[in-house]
């Protein structure tokens, strides 16, 4: 991890604020359990796809109720083209069943509690308390770790580590939006194969444009 000023960190929170000023999940979802249907859906899957999925899936299937009596053959006709979706259609099933078992169909508001139910863990549970809960987490999926790294917030190899890189260096108010704002980043300019890097303004503290100009 590099060593940031204050200043350095007031910049890049100016600069991810002014490009992505109010993010959201590009996920879409109306209820709590809605979105943790998408964001199981959407392991090793677009979120354009999983989007495609639910909108018809949710027409019919909306509740917690609905999913914990629903046939597993049943969810994964709808869920097919989402991948993986046999373990899924498990999943998010069993995960209904807990939620009204243990949890009187509510969602949980503690970690441990939600990377209790089937289909969840860290990454997910922490998507769940900073969305619906409000609470200040950092989820780390592939886009935010690679943008880290390269960023120099963390030169951890697990997301675990880097998780805990980004909660060192920025302030909890920020975690909730600067999530989804490096998520958005990785997405449409730090992308993995081919960075727009001549669009960003963070070159100056990007440790892969570095690399990218000492090999010209």
């Amino acid at each position: 991890m590099k060593n940031f000023s204050a200043s350095d960190i007031f910049q890049i929170i100016n600069y991810f604020n002014t490009i992505y000023p109010s993010p959201e999940p590009e996920l879409k979802f109306k209820t709590p359990f809605q979105l943790i249907v998408a964001a199981q859906l959407s392991a090793q899957c677009t979120d354009v796809r999983v989007n495609i999925v639910t909108d018809k899936l949710f027409k019919k299937y909306n509740t917690i109720d609905n999913f914990a009596s629903m046939a597993e053959t049943e969810l994964m006709d709808y869920i097919k083209s989402c991948g993986l979706y046999k373990n899924k259609a498990k999943n998010i099933i069993a995960c209904a069943k807990k939620l009204k078992s243990d949890f009187q169909n509510e969602i949980p508001k503690t970690r441990d509690d939600l990377q209790s139910l089937s289909g969840i863990g860290r990454k997910t549970a922490n998507i769940i308390l900073a969305v619906v809960h409000k609470q200040p987490a950092i989820a780390v999926d592939t886009h935010v770790f690679r943008v880290s790294r390269r960023l120099g917030f963390s030169k951890s190899s697990t997301p675990l580590g880097v998780e805990k890189d980004i909660m060192t260096l920025f302030p909890p108010e920020t975690w909730i939006n600067l999530h989804h704002q490096i998520i958005f980043h990785g997405r449409r300019i730090c992308k993995a194969r081919k960075p727009l890097c001549g669009k960003c303004g963070l070159t100056y503290y990007c440790l892969f444009f570095k690399h990218i100009m000492k090999a010209l």
